[in-house]
């Protein structure tokens, strides 16, 4: 078998929610990843075929199912690039962990090897200087806070991403 499996970004989700589950629970069975994924059980029961036939898990009917060490693997990179994503999109851009979460879930998928490469180094790099004082972070961090403050005051959303533009750019050139 192939060392590196291609797989579709529901296959890779399903992975991980195995993964998760076992995790979680020390086992997983079809119910726990049909909870986990929100689907239905002959669902689920369908993509652990397809995994099986790639040789990512050990299936059988009415059993619990495992990853192979080939599963653990490309289960490992999923979680990997979902982790990575999502702490750049909480700890770089300030987006709530819920938000944040929901979106790493569907860009894990589309990203490759040298953006993802990338987007860590950008996040350390924003994290080294987030706690000296670079400005542009700390832009970022008024421009957020007053784009939250303009939602809850209950204006459009094109006026108020005109404003925060407007006021970003003024703050910019008054540097």
């Amino acid at each position: 078998m192939a060392e590196s499996v291609q797989l579709s970004a529901t296959l890779e989700d399903y992975l991980e929610a195995i993964s998760r589950v076992i995790s979680e629970r020390k086992v997983a069975r079809v119910r726990d990843v049909a909870a986990a994924m929100r689907v239905h059980k002959s669902t689920v029961t369908a993509a652990l075929k397809s995994l099986s036939e790639k040789g990512l898990v050990e299936y059988s009917p009415y059993e619990v199912t495992t990853l192979t060490a080939l599963g653990r693997k490309a289960a490992s990179k999923v979680l990997q690039r979902h982790e990575l994503i999502r702490e750049f999109l909480t700890d770089v851009l300030l987006i709530d962990e819920d938000v944040a979460d929901a979106n790493a879930c569907r860009m894990e998928h589309a990203m490759d090897a040298e953006v993802l490469e990338r987007l860590a180094m950008f996040a350390e790099l924003a994290k080294e200087n987030r706690h000296s004082g670079t400005e542009i972070f700390e832009s970022l961090e008024r421009h957020v806070k007053q784009s939250a403050k303009l939602q809850k005051g209950g204006m459009s959303r094109r006026r108020r991403k005109a404003d925060s533009r407007k006021a970003m750019l003024a703050e910019n050139r008054g540097k």
